[in-house]
């Protein structure tokens, strides 16, 4: 029996590199249902980089996110006969919204894979979306176990597929985008920073901006937990990761697509920054003119990028839509430059801010869990509290886990820390401490098992 993923690498596709006249082309077929999304000057960001940081606001889309325009631009070049069978994608969400949402404009049947871990809020975005066109179905836990159930769907029925990123159409449309915000900014940005995850979004933006601004420098930012593009420029192509962290939902991509690989080599990518892969070159300023770097962001900076955006901005991010401002929180930018920031999606489930909250705070440094050994005794818990903690230390968690023996028992307790200085005294003081602590670090194999 063939490999699924094998069938979809066979799927029919222009092997025309991508132009910026492609995307000029994409912007005009597009423009009849999609208007043009704000570019919003961020003042409190601004202040805190020395820049003129500006938003372009993809969450303001009718299906709050820029995936409606690679989809559309695929979906309105088909076919009869294409649209007759239908069509079939695989999405973590976003770019579902945009089939769904085509596929109903058009009168188009459609059937769409995402993984079951796809947040509620963009499931029944799907189905409002595309109402009786759709077919909603959810399989395995990451986006590329979708991409397998679809290209074996394709296979089965001869339905026509919608690729999310892969596809010259798909980028030419998600690289509208560029078209827009040098059409809105009076001069040529000197910095772009672009959220990854396939790399149709960097192609497309990425490719116009090397033709029709070729002074503006690209920064592309993908998750820490999913990084396929940084590991294709590590091995000379795409590789496809064994384990990704799906909390980046809209960004959590197993391998990087061949055509988004084949423009960030032609762009001349290099890796800036990141912990365990090799560097490629010494870390430098994203801004050299015409400059083309990729960088790392943990999730936890994500999260507090998303949480800063609805405390002071009022903007409801997901997480890869913070993705482009995390990065950019993490870099120095050059005095008075104009950057210009891509906040991809505001899908974002509510359900979803109590982990939202707490990866912040650790990532931060400001929560912190410890297993401590209490003597069963009156008072225990009572010393541990006035000798142990300072005075802005809270005990976030407390939760025995188990009694050892007569005379002692461990508790899982979550310390959050008034500030990440404080860290340093209070490991003083339970070293000092007749109890037993023992600190569990964020990755370890007890720290993922007990929180």
């Amino acid at each position: 029996m063939s490999n699924p993923l094998d069938v979809a690498e066979k799927l029919p596709q222009s092997s025309r590199p991508l132009s910026a006249d492609d995307i000029d082309t994409a912007a005009k077929r597009i423009s009849t249902i999609i208007e043009p999304t704000p570019l919003q000057r961020i003042e409190r960001i601004s202040a805190r980089s020395g820049a003129n940081v500006y938003v372009k606001r993809e969450d303001l889309t009718a299906v709050r996110s820029y995936k409606l325009r690679g989809a559309y631009n695929l979906i309105v070049q088909l076919t009869e006969a294409e649209r007759d069978a239908g069509v079939v994608t695989a999405s973590a969400g976003n770019h579902a919204q945009g089939v769904a949402y085509a596929c109903r404009a058009m009168g188009i049947s459609g059937r769409i894979y995402v993984p079951t871990n796809t947040p509620k809020q963009k499931r029944d975005r799907i189905r409002a979306h595309g109402g009786e066109f759709v077919e909603l179905i959810a399989v395995g836990n990451t986006f590329d176990a979708a991409a397998v159930a679809a290209a074996d769907d394709v296979a089965r029925t001869g339905a026509t597929m919608v690729p999310p990123f892969d596809d010259p159409r798909t980028a030419a449309g998600q690289g509208t985008i560029a078209v827009e915000l040098l059409e809105q900014l009076d001069r040529a940005p000197d910095l772009v920073i672009i959220p990854v995850g396939g790399g149709g979004c960097l192609a497309g933006i990425g490719t116009y901006l090397r033709e029709r601004s070729p002074s503006t420098a690209i920064l592309a930012v993908e998750p820490a937990g999913a990084a396929s593009m940084t590991a294709a420029l590590v091995a000379g192509g795409p590789v496809t990761l064994p384990e990704i962290d799906p909390f980046v939902d809209g960004a959590a991509v197993k391998r990087i697509g061949d055509l988004p690989y084949a423009a960030v080599t032609a762009f001349g990518g290099r890796v800036i920054s990141h912990a365990s892969l090799p560097l490629l070159t010494a870390a430098e300023s994203p801004h050299g003119a015409g400059t083309f770097r990729l960088m790392l962001v943990d999730e936890g900076a994500i999260c507090t990028a998303m949480l800063e955006l609805y405390q002071n901005e009022g903007i409801i991010a997901e997480p890869a839509g913070a993705l482009a401002l995390a990065g950019l929180a993490e870099i120095d930018v050059e005095p008075d430059s104009t950057v210009v920031c891509l906040l991809s999606g505001g899908n974002n489930d509510v359900s979803r801010y109590g982990e939202i909250i707490e990866r912040s705070l650790v990532h931060q440094g400001l929560k912190h869990y410890f297993l401590v050994d209490f003597p069963q005794e009156p008072g225990a818990l009572r010393r541990f509290l006035d000798e142990v903690l300072g005075p802005d230390d809270d005990v976030a968690l407390f939760e025995y886990v188990k009694r050892n023996n007569r005379e002692t028992g461990a508790a899982l307790v979550g310390i959050e820390l008034g500030d990440r200085s404080d860290l340093e005294p209070l490991l003083k003081r339970m070293q000092a401490s007749p109890l037993q602590c023992e600190r569990l670090e964020p990755g370890s194999p007890a720290y993922r098992y007990l929180t």
